[in-house]
């Protein structure tokens, strides 16, 4: 049954997408992003810096989690270069291959580095499930024509979601019973205040990634708005399996603020600023992650050639 839910989904994505491309003005574009002032792609820049960096601190929080004793400054290069590769390439490869190969090379046990890898995953979801459903409590996001749930629903939506935020977090505090089974794997419950620290760290680099956005976007599009859309984009494109959701984001972009109805100037101008969000935030640090990567490797092989030679 959900491989022909995700294929459904997939392929009403595609649709979308498809549907959306053909309301771009691709000269108008181009000019947007000439448009852009150096000072506005500095601070962009440096935004998706600190964000990377954030993001890089989960794995902090899980080496106090897992109880491993690697150096701060190695456990933040893994972690930056599995972030950069699981936004460009995919979870699959990044999120859990090369935090699998790093860690393990590292000496790390199976065990330890599936601790690291979960306390991740709950860090970044929880911060989103709690600003995102604030957002959509709030009535920040925008809702397309079509979109099945009413302006109630989605308060309904994000109060709960809200609560299921707030709810692990007073989970970790009382709960007496702190090891848990899902599917044949144990998840120990952390602290209270680390789970205190695990969504203000994801919050704030949620709300760094939106700001990035907002300060790339046309003007007159509210900062709520942009970073309501960004946070509803950001778990729409997880079912497509596409890597960086791309197309995706910028289609429910399109969608959210109106469709064909929108000003061909405005939809180039959104156009534009995901495009160049894509630059500063995916693909600017995956070159540094990838070099990063790849001196790790000539460094080892290195290591295993003075070997040979004892």
């Amino acid at each position: 049954m959900w491989p022909a839910v995700g294929l459904a989904f997939f392929l009403v994505v595609g649709w979308l997408v498809a549907d959306y491309v053909k309301l771009i003005d691709w000269a108008g574009v181009g000019r947007a992003l000439s448009a852009y002032s150096p000072l506005t792609l500095v601070a962009a820049a440096a935004l998706a810096a600190l964000s990377h960096l954030t993001y890089a601190s989960y794995d902090l929080l899980g080496r106090a989690y897992a109880g491993h004793h690697l150096a701060p400054s190695r456990v933040l290069g893994v972690a930056f270069i599995s972030y950069a590769f699981n936004l460009n390439l995919g979870s699959l490869v990044g999120g859990f291959g090369l935090r699998l190969r790093l860690y393990h090379r590292l000496g790390l046990r199976a065990a330890q580095i599936g601790h690291v890898i979960a306390l991740s995953l709950v860090t970044n979801w929880t911060g989103w499930l709690l600003l995102a459903g604030a957002a959509f409590a709030l009535g920040q996001a925008p809702l397309p024509d079509s979109f099945v749930l009413s302006a109630i629903g989605m308060q309904a939506l994000g109060i709960a979601m809200v609560a299921t935020a707030l709810g692990y977090i007073v989970l970790c505090f009382v709960s007496r019973r702190r090891k848990w089974m899902w599917r044949n794997h144990a998840f120990r419950l952390p602290s209270g205040r680390m789970a205190l620290a695990q969504v203000a760290v994801s919050s704030f680099n949620w709300l760094l990634i939106g700001t990035i956005v907002w300060l790339l976007m046309p003007r007159e599009l509210a900062y709520g708005v942009v970073v309501a859309t960004q946070l509803a984009a950001a778990m729409l494109a997880v079912p497509t399996h596409i890597p960086g959701g791309l197309g995706v984001i910028e289609a429910i972009f399109v969608a959210a603020l109106g469709g064909a109805t929108v000003q061909s100037e405005l939809i180039a101008a959104v156009i534009a600023a995901l495009l160049a969000y894509r630059a500063l935030y995916y693909l600017v640090p995956l070159a540094f992650a990838a070099a990063l990567y790849c001196a790790l490797e000539a460094s080892r092989s290195r290591r295993r050639g003075a070997e040979s030679l004892v």
